[in-house]
């Protein structure tokens, strides 16, 4: 009975609870996108394809190439610090 009660007393809030879970969903949900290192070693490849192309010259190839080793690293420590 106290269940029910209880249930009933916080029924107004499931609303706002469903709100939270889906924020939380979504907010997991951008969370793994951003530490995925896929898209930047797409990025570190193609940068190389670029640079062997010729279309952009050492200089753009080594300060873009150190953005990304950062980006990489930033997503490393990461994984590390959440023990995955």
């Amino acid at each position: 009975m106290a269940g029910l009660l209880t249930h009933l007393a916080t029924l107004p809030l499931s609303p706002v609870r469903g709100v939270a879970w889906v924020m939380e969903r979504v907010l997991d949900a951008a969370e793994e996108e951003y530490y995925d290192p896929a898209p930047v070693e797409r990025e570190l490849a193609e940068l190389e394809r670029a640079l062997l192309a010729g279309e952009i010259d050492e200089e753009t190839f080594d300060r873009r190439e150190d953005e990304l080793l950062d980006r990489l690293d930033e997503i490393r420590a990461h994984v590390q610090g959440t023990g995955s």
